[in-house]
């Protein structure tokens, strides 16, 4: 399947009945990203609607120290930008990195405003807007309010009933887990080890195992 062809089957444009037309005056275009690019770096103007197509990218910031913090995670389906493109600050306020090779659509402005006067697009672009905000609302949560450890363990409650299991496969490595979190990984590093050690969790590799402690 191509690329307009996946856009179209998406939530965004199902009540779209001009698609090609915006295909063909170029207002939606598509373009590859290898793993690693950047996509767009913080302070960047905010000039499309993007759809991700395939792959996955994370928000994240830079501390002054170097250390990274993964904001808001990406895959396909999701839509980038909606939340500045009409903004009067349009900047980004992160960084948008690709941790996989991915695919967007960038959608300009101008097709945007057209787009809103449908009304299936409307309310796909406030889900959107809707998704975002809770997005930010959960990660506020999780460094205001949780421990570490808490923060793990609800990570943790979260993969075990997606993967169906509880020995929990990673998806991401342990550095890009210690920044979705926003923390040190030596310090994940101790926090998994003292919960290993006090029989709450195994690791190996890149799994690990929820005991029986942990559940109850």
């Amino acid at each position: 399947m191509n690329e307009p062809d996946i856009l179209k089957i998406m939530p965004l444009f199902s009540a779209v009945d001009d698609f090609d037309e915006y295909i063909s005056n170029r207002t939606i275009c598509f373009q590859m990203y290898n793993k690693g690019a950047t996509v767009y770096n913080c302070s960047e103007s905010c000039d499309f609607l993007d759809v991700v197509l395939s792959g996955n990218l994370i928000a994240y910031s830079l501390a002054d120290n170097g250390s990274a913090t993964t904001v808001f995670e990406f895959g396909q389906g999701s839509i980038l930008g909606a939340n500045l493109l009409f903004a009067e600050i349009n900047k980004y306020p992160l960084n948008i990195y690709c941790l996989s090779d991915c695919v967007l659509a960038h959608i300009d402005k101008a097709a945007v405003k057209k787009l809103l006067h449908n009304y299936g697009f409307v309310m796909e672009y406030i889900k959107s807007l809707s998704r975002n905000s809770q997005g930010l609302n959960k990660k506020i949560s999780m460094y205001s309010q949780k421990t570490l450890r808490d923060n793990i363990m609800d990570y943790l409650k979260v993969q075990a009933e997606i993967q169906n299991s509880n020995t929990i496969s990673l998806q991401s490595s342990k550095k890009e887990l210690a920044d979705y979190f926003g923390v040190q990984r030596p310090s994940l590093f101790r926090e998994l080890k003292r919960m290993k050690n006090e029989g709450i969790i195994e690791v190996k590799n890149r799994t690990i195992t929820i005991l029986h402690a942990f559940l109850g």
